[in-house]
């Protein structure tokens, strides 16, 4: 009997222990731009990726967007395998044209697939005096996304 209490409190012990290691894991820097204190180990892995610096928080979007401002906004999931096949083509196609193109992380901040109505993504909608004036959704060729942010963001 005494084998087995011992054999279970060392199975609770170490799953104690990978518990308290997957949490660590998801825990976020203090100086993260999601101002959250875990975050999904998707999103963690883009901290650093040049092409995810211009994150938004819903806050900030509602803030701009109630004032009546213009924004051009890119919805993405980190996990979402088109938008990490688009990212790096919109990311420094708008730096390059110059267009200030926001980065929505709906895997964080998931109230804003229906904040703004979002089915797919990636999903980019342009805002023009706080109302959504057009969209583009999902995988395309850097041709498109251009003329798009030509017709659309200029």
């Amino acid at each position: 009997m005494k084998k087995v209490i011992i054999f279970l409190v060392i199975m609770l012990v170490l799953f104690g222990g990978v518990g308290v290691l997957t949490y660590m894991q998801n825990l976020a820097p203090e100086d993260n731009v999601y101002q959250k204190n875990t975050l999904d180990p998707a999103t963690t892995a883009q901290l650093d990726d040049p092409n995810y610096q211009n994150i938004i928080l819903p806050d900030e979007l509602e803030e701009k967007l109630d004032n009546g401002e213009d924004a051009t906004v890119y919805f993405y999931s980190p996990t979402c395998q088109f938008c990490q096949q688009t990212t790096p083509i919109v990311s420094p196609l708008t730096e390059e044209m110059g267009v200030d193109l926001v980065q929505y992380n709906l895997l964080e901040f998931e109230q804003g697939w229906d904040d703004f109505n979002i089915s797919e993504t990636p999903t980019i909608v342009q805002f023009k005096a706080g109302e959504e004036t057009a969209r583009i959704t999902g995988l395309r060729e850097e041709t498109v996304f251009e003329d798009w942010f030509n017709e659309n963001s200029k």
